[in-house]
């Protein structure tokens, strides 16, 4: 655990459920509520966030991650940015390269260039979507198939660029209410046959070709809130899910699925639970 991993590897990942071997957190050690950027954050304004609790949370999770043989990488945190530890959205891996996003919402620009002294650091290959309005929490990676959130974050122009970039694959764009943020807020694939899905956020039309594609799990509007959708797969049906959402985890385990519980409520605080705190660099899979 540090921001040198352990042994140099080749980036890849083609599902968001295969065997993860290595993935990029970030300590929530500078977190704040700074400029409203979401319907959670909006209810916890006043409130804000206990950094020493979050910090607490933030490393039981690292050492479950690591208790489960996975390299965790951490980016150094710094004061400028106050949502460092939503490392989902500074990136994405797909097939051998790592994605670069470009980060839409002022706060967070600049967040990228952490990530590209670790990847030039690493000597690893990657890919840097400049000029394109594009962050790795609207991406969901699927074998041949990538589904991009069209959003507030996320724009048709990057989802096209994305689309030339990787000729050979299916790039498909989702819109969705953009007060949800990401898409892996509302929608997140758990299986090749199985996703969650928050209904109230899309249309009739989304809904059905993604039911066409996937065995839909539903999300509840209270447990959509505390981020039902937004959890981690790390391979072989294991998942990491917020104690708090009772009714997804209880339908994840009538679907044969391990829930690993870890309490990160002081950090979704700010609009992230488990998927958007981990960047997957490294996951088993075919042409691995």
């Amino acid at each position: 655990m540090s921001i040198f991993s352990k042994q140099q590897r080749k980036p890849f990942a083609r599902s968001e459920y295969d065997v993860l071997k290595q993935v990029i957190l970030c300590k929530p050690e500078y977190m704040t509520i700074r400029d409203v950027i979401n319907e959670t954050q909006k209810k916890f304004k006043d409130e804000g966030i206990h950094i020493e609790l979050a910090m607490a949370q933030h490393k039981k999770f690292v050492k479950t991650l690591e208790d489960h043989g996975i390299d965790v990488v951490l980016l150094p945190a710094l004061k400028m940015f106050p949502e460092q530890v939503f490392t989902r959205d500074i990136g994405f891996t797909f097939g051998h390269i790592l994605f670069v996003a470009e980060m839409a919402h002022k706060i967070r620009q600049g967040e990228e260039e952490v990530l590209r002294g670790w990847i030039k650091q690493e000597r690893m290959s990657y890919f840097n979507l400049i000029g394109d309005m594009i962050e790795g929490g609207d991406v969901i990676v699927d074998g041949e198939s990538i589904y991009v959130g069209l959003s507030n974050r996320t724009n048709q122009n990057a989802i096209d660029h994305l689309q030339s970039i990787l000729p050979h694959y299916e790039v498909v764009p989702v819109p969705f209410t953009e007060k949800y943020l990401h898409l892996d807020c509302v929608f997140n694939i758990v299986s090749p046959k199985e996703a969650l899905i928050y209904p109230g956020a899309l249309t009739a039309k989304e809904i059905d070709f993604l039911a066409s594609r996937f065995d839909l799990i539903e999300v509840t509007e209270e447990e959509q809130f505390t981020l039902g959708t937004n959890v981690l797969s790390i391979g072989n049906k294991k998942i990491f899910s917020l104690p708090v959402n009772t009714k997804v985890n209880e339908q994840l385990r009538a679907r044969g699925f391990e829930v690993i519980e870890v309490d990160i409520t002081e950090i979704i605080k700010s609009g992230g639970s488990f998927r958007c705190c981990t960047l997957p660099v490294l996951r088993e899979g075919d042409n691995h």
